[in-house]
């Protein structure tokens, strides 16, 4: 029941930013609502603060200027994570263009910035996990991140990343297995 109440917010929501009078209350409601879990969504992927403060900006603007045009033939938060998803994405691609280095490269300084964050202890069970996590391929890495941190079942991750739910399926499975194979092997 929760769920659908959920839902009925979302559409309250939309149908409110639709409405000139109350758009910008109901903009505000909705990323007081989304806000948090969009944010850790996004700083899984991209590590440092500031980057995912910003990832998170760019996407709201997008959700601001596109909100209005929303069909509703997807859930709302599915929506959301979508075009977080793309944003992050397209980050990530942008930094791998920008720093002109291999992916392995790449992925090892995502690594970096993960051992340089506040409090950072690789002795700590946590910390070994999100190193395990940033060794894992691109894609492996956003579907272990949306499976175990945000529990999203497999249906709405096929519809956030635009694949079939047994790929994505498949993609868990793998990621689990590396991860692992990680954490025995430290």
């Amino acid at each position: 029941m929760p769920e659908t109440a959920n839902m009925m917010d979302d559409h309250i929501l939309v149908a409110s930013f639709k409405n000139e009078s109350t758009r910008e209350k109901a903009f505000t409601d909705l990323v007081t609502k989304y806000q948090e879990r969009l944010y850790w969504h996004i700083r899984r992927m991209v590590i440092e603060h500031e980057d995912t403060n910003d990832i998170l900006q760019n996407m709201f603007i997008k959700v601001w200027k596109n909100l209005a045009e929303f069909r509703e033939e997807s859930n709302l938060y599915t929506w959301l994570y979508r075009i977080a998803t793309n944003e992050t994405l397209t980050w990530l691609e942008q930094q791998k263009r920008r720093t002109s280095v291999s992916l392995s490269d790449n992925e090892s300084a995502f690594a970096d910035k993960l051992v340089a964050q506040k409090g950072f202890d690789s002795n700590k069970i946590e910390w070994r996990l999100q190193q395990a996590i940033q060794s894992l391929p691109e894609k492996q890495k956003l579907v272990f991140n949306l499976r175990y941190y945000d529990e999203m079942p497999y249906d709405e991750m096929a519809n956030v990343l635009g694949t079939s739910a047994g790929a994505l399926k498949a993609s868990y499975h793998h990621a689990v297995k590396k991860v692992q194979a990680y954490l025995l092997n430290d």
